[in-house]
């Protein structure tokens, strides 16, 4: 006899937008909130990449904390119990508000910040976070219990594409609308709002449910032998023949490819976001584009009709995991070729994954397991990359890994290799060999050994529908790629969390051996190895505009000066020390004062300095406030890079701070050579605000100096004194900084977004 299905209340019936927005809004909030925090942690460590893949982990596994207790509060009977319970865990969780950077956790540590971070994001937002990334879950489970017996009642994972749709757009609305157009307060304060006003809709949706619920959920089992409880019908289904060990087995052995597809591409994510910003370009924003094309990948996959359909997925990204794979290890030429490789392989090898997820999924009843299942692999991934592999690997290892493993969800065949398969396995592998030693032993056969490589990635396509040889082959790509992609003589490879440091060597027309320091992609210091080591060279040359003011300052005769560099690199600025002087370096990253100190690679402190050296760890603006007022002569500035600008640097109070500990005449130098960003502008107007007198100066090297003896540079030139300005007024080189109107970035409002357009607009720095 079967049980009548009651109808559903109609004010449930009529609301599934009410649902949706629930899910979205929570969802928006939560995406909105992490470069925010980003923000606001920005003056105390940087804009290191090592900064967001830390906080990313942190927001997994408070991600994972919000999954366990919806899953936890579901065993409940009632959903308006569950969402009484829910509203009191909102409001308490609002007693972290409004929104702020917490001070508990005192000053970060020099060095190893990782600790701190996780402290301070705990303490600030760790609560409503938690909160808030329940909702999703448990929006979608009422919406399947309450529904139950509905047409629409058993696919509620299309709430999921919802969740991950207000991710995407919250996440890519903040660089382009939120941060250019609402100061920091403001933005603390709307999203505070913003809490509230959810909280009011998760009140309406409570409103809706039912006052009492007979069961958790039709059929669930109860069986202690079933952990987070299984469906008992389920159990069922998987054939009388199972034994119930191994009806227990297969459940577990879901849950663990649930963990492990979630988990392969969240560390690909990261791997990919480390990788173009170390190897490939240095772009602010550039770690949006990952994560963005991430969350779109469940937003496809778990649409009720996908834009991409599986096969055409696996098709699409074995064409590029193989193009990327053979790019891999090339760091030279043709970035934006690169981008648009890496990243599509990226989203298509993800989507494959969150496909293979979304086939997976169990019914309803288990949606909460499901999710908490798959934020556990979401944590596992992303740890790995925050936490381990810096420490385990020199370099990002961690992404070609990633690939590797993703690798393995695409079909297995499900049969024994036949021979033809055998022949083309070796085929692939012989030719990856031979590409190996070949451009292992003699570089200069480069383009033979690539076209073997490229023999191995067109029989990794061959075999694309069998994931085991599929990825032994990719494998091998990699390995063999190793050989051939380099065109510098790495000396020395150092990764902190701060970024990765090469020391290279080339042979340079004219200046003979040259020893260079990169971080990613950025050169931040050369040295010569001839008789001219001591000449300062890229933008500290002497014909440079830092050089020539150091040059005027130090010349004979002129007394001893306290000088004040922000920002170590190679440590070239050392060697305009005279006996009598004082020079102090103010270095974020300690991997950088043991490599430009220590390791011997370069010798400008040690054999090229005649003043007295010391150096200072930690940010600078952070260090700089411990020094005394007038305490400097000369301070430079030179923290800016192309990838991550630390713009609390070149704030209305950042430049107020700093001439504040200017000695009378003093100069402060600012280094804001930029390729993306244009920073003159936004510079000048916060140096009129603090109350500067700003000269600048576009540099461009004339022949026959050219790089790395001497590199494109802008630098402005304050002091509150017009006089101490005077000389360089009177070189033609210099004029006076123009803020254009620009407004003037403080502590308080910074667009990042209206520098990089006005660099793409107008491409120098003249005026």
């Amino acid at each position: 006899m079967s049980q009548a299905v009651l109808p559903l209340p109609r004010s449930i019936a009529a609301a599934p937008a009410l649902f949706a927005g629930a899910v979205f809004m929570s969802a928006a909030l939560v995406f909105l909130v992490e470069p925010l925090m980003g923000r606001l942690i920005l003056p105390a460590l940087g804009g290191s990449p090592a900064v967001w893949n830390t906080s990313l982990a942190f927001f997994q596994a408070a991600l994972l904390i919000g999954y366990g207790y919806a899953h936890l509060l579901q065993r409940l009977r009632s959903a308006r119990v569950q969402a009484a319970i829910h509203l009191a865990v909102l409001a308490v969780a609002a007693l972290a508000l409004p929104l702020h950077l917490s001070r508990m956790a005192g000053e970060p540590p020099a060095g190893a910040p990782i600790p701190w971070l996780l402290a301070v994001l705990a303490l600030s937002i760790g609560a409503p976070f938690v909160a808030l990334s329940a909702t999703a879950p448990l929006v979608q489970a009422w919406y399947a219990r309450l529904r139950e017996g509905d047409p629409d009642g058993g696919s509620p994972y299309v709430l999921y594409a919802a969740s991950n749709l207000g991710s995407l757009i919250a996440l890519i609305a903040y660089p382009l609308v939120v941060e250019p157009m609402l100061a920091l307060s403001a933005q603390r304060t709307a999203w505070t709002v913003g809490y509230g006003l959810f909280a009011v809709l998760a009140v309406g949706l409570s409103l809706l449910l039912p006052r009492s619920q007979k069961s958790a959920h039709p059929g669930e089992s109860r069986d202690p032998g079933v952990f987070f409880g299984g469906r008992a019908d389920v159990i069922k289904n998987l054939g009388p023949g199972f034994r119930r060990d191994e009806r227990v087995e297969s459940v577990w052995a879901d849950r663990g490819r649930w963990v492990f597809l979630a988990a392969a591409p969240s560390s690909l994510m990261l791997g990919v976001t480390s990788h173009l910003s170390t190897d490939v370009a240095s772009a602010p924003f550039l770690w949006v584009v990952p994560l963005a094309l991430y969350l779109l990948t469940f937003v496809v996959a778990f649409q009720a009709r996908p834009s991409i359909g599986p096969a055409t997925a696996r098709l699409l990204q074995a064409v590029a995991l193989v193009a990327c794979v053979i790019l891999l290890p090339m760091r030279t030429g043709g970035w934006l070729v690169q981008l648009a490789v890496h990243l599509s392989a990226f989203f298509l090898t993800a989507l494959v994954c969150a496909q293979a997820l979304a086939a997976r999924k169990p019914e309803p009843a288990r949606l909460t397991e499901f999710y908490l299942w798959m934020s556990l692999g979401g944590v596992i991934g992303g740890s790995f990359n925050a936490f381990l592999a810096p420490v385990i690997f020199s370099q990002v290892w961690e992404y070609p890994l990633a690939f590797l493993a993703c690798s393995l969800a695409r079909p297995w065949g499900g049969r024994s290799f036949d021979r033809p398969e055998i022949v083309v396995l070796v085929c692939g592998l012989v030719a990856a060999l031979v590409a190996g030693l070949i451009g292992g032993i003699n570089p200069m056969a480069a383009t033979t050994a690539l076209g073997l490589v490229c023999i191995t990635g067109l029989a990794a396509y061959r075999l694309k529908d069998r994931a085991p040889l599929f990825t032994v082959l990719i494998a091998a790509v990699i390995l063999s790629g190793q050989a051939i992609g380099g065109k510098l003589d790495t000396l020395e490879v150092r990764r902190s969390f701060f970024g990765v440091h090469r020391v290279a060597e080339v042979e340079q027309d004219g200046l003979g051996r040259v020893r260079l320091l990169f971080n990613g992609t950025t050169l931040h210091g050369a040295q010569g190895l001839g008789a001219g080591r001591c000449t300062p060279m890229t933008y500290y040359a002497p014909a440079a505009p830092i050089g020539q003011v150091f040059a005027a300052r130090t010349a004979a005769g002129a007394a001893p000066l306290r000088i004040g560099a922000v920002g170590l690199g190679a440590g070239a600025v050392a060697s305009y020390t005279r006996a009598g002087d004082t020079l102090r370096f103010f270095e974020i990253d300690p991997a950088v004062v043991a490599i430009a100190r220590d390791s011997g690679a370069f010798s400008y402190v040690h054999d090229c300095a005649h003043g007295d050296i010391s150096y200072v760890t930690g940010d600078a603006r952070r260090t700089l406030a411990a020094e005394p007022a007038g305490g400097f002569d000369l301070l430079l500035i030179d923290a800016f890079s192309s990838d991550s600008v630390p713009t609390h640097l070149m704030t209305v109070e950042a430049i107020r701070a700093d001439l504040a500990k200017l000695a009378p005449g003093g100069v402060l130098l600012m280094h804001l050579t930029n390729r993306n960003l244009r920073l003159v502008e936004p510079a000048a107007a916060a140096a009129r605000a603090a109350g500067a007198v700003a000269l600048v100066q576009a540099y461009q090297p004339a022949p026959p100096l050219a790089p790395p003896a001497a590199t494109r540079s802008t630098v402005l030139a304050l002091a509150r004194d017009p006089a101490a300005l005077e000389s360089l007024r009177r070189d033609p080189r210099w004029r006076i900084a123009d803020p254009k109107g620009v407004t003037p970035w403080t502590d308080d409002y910074v667009n990042v977004v209206g520098a990089l357009i006005a660099r793409m607009r107008d491409p120098s720095d003249a005026s």
